[in-house]
């Protein structure tokens, strides 16, 4: 019996089939927050623009405010806070670790990095970055916070 489809082609598509794969944004819709004047909230809000995310901006004064009813710590403060699918997406993280979180859907309410790390994008600013960025994933029960290790990138 004679095969529909070339060797070749069988081979390929065996191939792709043990990639590993993330959900792809595909137009997902984002909404940042952040200071008006702050220029690299809107250099990661093209980020994801450019990785196919529709993307609102939103200017506040009250950053402080956003942060806390979405439970973001000082510790754990970016320079913009990013609702995208029902999760929190605090700060500047890379683009595949967003996608990757997105499409395990976890039981958690959010990612988060810390601080405004040099390299990270909308960060880049012709610098490298000077050290992993470490990704931690957090919850709330009970007025509790856990915070967990989810990413090294």
């Amino acid at each position: 019996m004679k095969s529909f489809f070339p060797a070749t082609t069988l081979v390929t598509i065996m191939f792709i089939n043990l990639l590993p794969t993330y959900a792809h944004a595909g137009e997902a819709e984002a909404t940042l927050f952040k200071n008006p004047q702050c220029g690299c909230c809107s250099a990661y809000a093209e980020h994801l623009r450019q990785n196919d995310y529709k993307v609102k901006e939103v200017p506040t004064e009250k950053m402080s405010l956003i942060k806390k009813s979405y439970g973001i710590t000082d510790e754990m403060s970016s320079c913009h806070t990013t609702l995208i699918d029902g999760y929190v997406i605090e700060g500047h993280i890379p683009i595949n670790i967003v996608d990757k979180f997105l499409s395990e859907k976890p039981d958690v309410k959010g990612i988060f990095l810390p601080g405004m790390p040099m390299g990270s994008p909308g960060m880049e600013m012709g610098v490298e970055k000077e050290e992993p960025f470490r990704i931690y994933s957090y919850d709330i029960k009970e007025n509790n916070h856990s915070i967990t290790l989810y990413a090294i990138e």
